[in-house]
């Protein structure tokens, strides 16, 4: 029989994180039908790759994205397919789009993840057929998709339909016995429908948009520990997992995460459960000495199943002026970004009074880490009218004119306009030595990738080849500290088996979706600043990232829809290559032979 797809001569990885061979791949019918040592016949396929001194791996697996709006408006997801990402999962840090009202899911989502409420709103508007799980599922699955999809029912979402928005977020609100249960038979609906888990949010700093309940916390923050135990008692029984981020302000808090994951205690099982976390944050560099050895310890004891995602590259944001998400840590910074008129805002910066109040907020030292350094030494000026500035830290500025470094922040905003003012800094991951050691540590797993998301901020839409340059170039350089397979498995089958979907291998038998990689496009490129416009964002420039030398290939479900650094006509359009993945679907091994 003919194949649709030969894949030639490729050095091939099949995810399991056994060492590679070359061979030659023959695709049938969305399948790897045949994985070859020998040539295969190419009669009357229309499709052939010659992959010789190319890398022929599994698709990535993006577990942390935020394309819950933008999946309605540009269902080919382009900007995680052209870096290889063959399949995404949605609704995460409590956020989905399935339970809650057209305005209300538009209030949870678009402060949180920075992207225009108005757009997120009509997407919704116009594209929200669904009522409950099932049909929200049936929906995506039938999109125009680029990549595979899975997705998690995020509890805000759920607790805002249960509740009503405004109780879901007034504190001292519990919900009573009768509203808990519809709680838990909802999730349990959601799970039914092929939904991978519940997604959680702790951490009080994201906040609401919108007029009616403007800059309250996401309704999650306000659940107590008992109404967590019930929904995690659902996940449990249906052995599913739980994405969440807790508390820094309440570090101890993570505790309780082991203990509910646990399996002792009487209990059937534990629960699988993935935290977000900055791994090796400037604001707290001890705690990524006691991250591993400390979750590896509690999750022996507890018998836990608690990891967390990691992001495996340096965290490099960008804001214009105040527009970032870790100014909500300050009661002063939520009081800015309260405010939508910019003169408004302006006026708010330039007063004492406030920049009293700020400074008190800024200058206490809390226990326990911080989502931000703090350190205007460490954060430099991009763009600014004021070219004399750029190039400058704040800190710089500060020392130059005599003044506590916020003033001078605030003074150059004031000056220039605040959203004129473009400035970077690194929050995380800035040290090789310790990013080297979190790749290969087991109590982490590769993730946090906020695509669709925060979209003039940071781009790492290709996280997962810059992780592999790294792999190489340290390779090249005689002190490996992880081996390539290995670097593919934690890419692809490892999240693939945490979060419970069916992809992350490519053996015969397997779906076919498949990255074909240049390593000598594995460049500088792959770490290089980029804009881009969003015509469904009304043209707004996001960051993005743009290598297409290291992506030969981009394959879903056996289709060819990125090569050479162009789409297949039609993708994301007329053209559907991605379908929803459903838990519960049969999975094969996927753990490192």
């Amino acid at each position: 029989m003919s194949y649709d797809v030969i894949v030639r001569n490729g050095l091939w990885f099949d995810g399991t994180g056994k060492p590679p061979q070359v061979r030659t791949l023959g695709i049938r019918d969305g399948v790897v039908a045949a994985v070859s040592a020998k040539p295969l016949d190419e009669t009357g396929c229309p499709e052939i790759l010659d992959a010789s001194g190319k890398w022929v791996i599994p698709g990535f697996i993006d577990v942390h994205t935020h394309y819950d709006a933008e999946i309605l408006l540009d269902p080919g997801l382009r900007e995680s397919v052209r870096h290889g990402v063959t399949t995404v999962l949605l609704g995460m840090c409590s956020l989905s789009t399935v339970y809650a009202d057209t305005e209300d899911a538009a209030d949870l989502f678009s402060r949180v993840e920075a992207v225009p409420r108005q757009y997120v709103l009509g997407a919704l508007q116009q594209h929200k057929t669904w009522s409950n799980p099932a049909e929200y599922v049936k929906a995506i699955d039938e999109l125009p998709l680029g990549p595979n999809v899975a997705s998690l029912l995020g509890h805000s979402d759920l607790r805002a339909s249960v509740l009503g928005l405004d109780r879901a977020t007034t504190r001292g609100v519990t919900p009573t016995d009768a509203e808990l249960e519809t709680m838990a038979q909802k999730l349990d609906e959601a799970l039914d429908a092929g939904m991978l888990g519940m997604s959680g949010m702790d951490a009080a700093i994201d906040k609401l948009d919108g007029d009616r309940f403007r800059s309250r916390a996401l309704p999650s923050t306000f659940a107590t520990w008992r109404e967590r135990r019930r929904l995690i008692k659902v996940l449990r029984k249906r052995g599913r997992m739980l994405q969440s981020a807790p508390n820094v302000a309440k570090a101890q808090e993570a505790l309780n995460f082991f203990l509910e994951s646990s399996g002792l205690f009487g209990r059937r099982r534990g629960v699988k459960m993935s935290l977000l976390v900055s791994a090796d944050a400037k604001s707290s560099p001890g705690a990524v000495h006691v991250l591993g050895p400390g979750t590896r310890l509690l999750n022996r004891i507890l018998d836990a199943k608690v990891r967390f995602q990691h992001l495996p590259v340096p965290f490099v944001l960008y804001s214009d002026g105040i527009d970032l998400p870790v100014f909500e840590e300050f009661g002063a910074g939520t009081a800015a970004l309260h405010l939508r008129d910019q003169l408004e805002r302006n006026k708010l910066l330039a007063d004492p009074e406030y920049r009293r109040r700020f400074r008190r907020s800024f200058d206490r030292r809390k226990l326990g880490p911080t989502l931000w350094h703090r350190d205007f030494h460490d954060a430099t000026i991009v763009e600014c009218p004021d070219e004399t500035l750029i190039g400058k830290s704040f800190g710089q500025i500060a020392d130059e004119r005599g003044i506590h470094p916020l003033d001078a922040f605030l003074d150059v905003l004031v000056d220039n306009g605040e959203r004129n003012v473009r400035w970077t800094t690194i929050v995380a991951n800035h040290r090789p030595k310790q990013l080297d050691k979190l790749a290969k540590e087991s109590s982490v797993h590769m993730g946090f990738s906020d695509a669709g998301a925060h979209l003039r901020n940071m781009a790492f839409y290709n996280y997962a080849l810059r992780l592999l340059k790294r792999v190489r170039d340290a390779q090249l350089a005689g002190r490996p500290f992880l081996t390539t397979e290995r670097a593919v498995h934690r890419l692809t089958a490892e999240v693939a088996d945490w979060f419970g979907v069916d992809a992350g291998t490519l053996r015969e038998g397997d779906r076919a979706d498949f990255v074909v990689i240049d390593p000598k496009g594995l460049n500088d490129d792959v770490d290089a600043y980029h804009e881009e416009s969003v015509p469904f964002y009304g043209g707004l420039s996001r960051m993005v990232n743009r290598n297409d030398e290291a992506i030969v290939a981009t394959a879903v479900n056996g289709a060819v829809v990125f090569r050479n650094g162009e789409f297949r006509d039609g993708y994301g359009e007329t053209v559907k290559s991605g379908r929803y993945l459903r838990a519960g679907s049969e999975t094969r091994l996927k753990t490192p032979v």
